[in-house]
C-alpha cells in the first residue's frame, strides 16, 4: 500500500493526505472522500502477512485504490445502506476482486443501490479475518436496520471501534425522527459497545448527524 510519514493525529480532509495509526500488529490508514460529506475510510493491514481490507469504499475509487496500492484489499466492508458510504464499492471491488461485507439486514439494499452483491452478510458476533487480524462485527439498530461497527481489540493496546454513523461524539447517529430507532440504537450501543473498564479508543467516522 502507499506509505505517508508523520505522527498520528486522526485528522483528515477531502483531497489532503492520509493519515497513519501504526500498531503493533496492525496499520491504520484513514484517508477522507467527497467534499461535501467529507466520509471517512480506513484501510487496515495485517502486519504479518500484509493482506487488507477496506472499511467503506465511500467514495473517489482512484484515490482509495491508490491507497491500497499493489496489496490491494481481500475484503471490502461496507458499514451500513446509506449511498455516502458505498459510491466507489463497484469501482473498487470490481479493480480489486475483494469479497464484499455488510450487515445482513442492509444487504439487500447496498446490492440495490450499487449492483454488488454482497458475498458476506454477517451478525451481529460474527468475525471478519484477514491476515492474523480479526474485527468483531457489532449489530446497532437504529441509523439503518443493518448497521455494523467493527471492533479490533488490540492484543497490545486499546480497542479501536469503527462506527460508520451508528455513534458520535456526544451521542448516537441520525435516526430521522424515528422515536423508535432512536431507543433501539441508544440501547444498542449502550449494550454492545460501552466498555466498563473505559478502555474503548474510538475511530470514527467525521460526517454529523443531519
Amino acid at each position: 500500500m502507499a506509505t505517508y510519514a508523520g505522527p498520528y493525529s486522526g485528522e483528515v480532509t477531502p483531497g489532503g493526505t492520509p493519515d497513519v495509526r501504526e500498531l503493533s500488529k496492525l496499520i491504520i490508514t484513514k484517508v477522507a472522500v467527497d467534499p461535501q460529506m467529507s466520509n471517512n475510510c480506513y484501510v487496515l493491514r495485517c502486519r504479518a502477512t500484509d493482506e487488507q481490507v477496506l472499511i467503506d469504499a465511500a467514495d473517489d475509487a482512484p484515490l482509495l485504490v491508490e491507497v491500497l496500492g499493489v496489496s490491494g484489499a481481500s475484503k471490502v466492508i461496507t458499514t451500513h445502506q446509506h449511498w455516502d458510504h458505498h459510491r466507489a464499492l463497484k469501482a473498487v471491488t470490481e479493480r480489486t476482486g475483494a469479497v464484499t461485507v455488510a450487515g445482513r439486514a442492509d444487504s439487500a439494499a447496498i446490492t440495490e443501490q450499487t449492483g454488488v452483491a454482497i458475498d458476506d452478510q454477517v451478525e451481529d458476533g460474527d468475525t471478519v479475518e484477514f491476515g492474523d487480524a480479526r474485527l468483531q462485527v457489532i449489530h446497532l439498530v437504529g441509523h439503518t436496520p443493518g448497521s455494523i461497527a467493527l471492533l479490533y481489540d488490540d492484543p497490545d493496546g486499546t480497542p479501536h471501534l469503527f462506527t460508520g454513523d451508528s455513534l458520535f461524539p456526544g451521542g448516537v447517529g441520525n435516526t430521522f425522527g424515528d422515536e423508535g430507532a432512536f431507543r433501539s440504537l441508544i440501547a444498542d450501543a449502550r449494550s454492545r459497545t460501552i466498555d466498563p473498564a473505559g478502555r474503548m479508543s474510538w475511530i470514527r467516522d467525521t460526517v454529523s448527524p443531519a
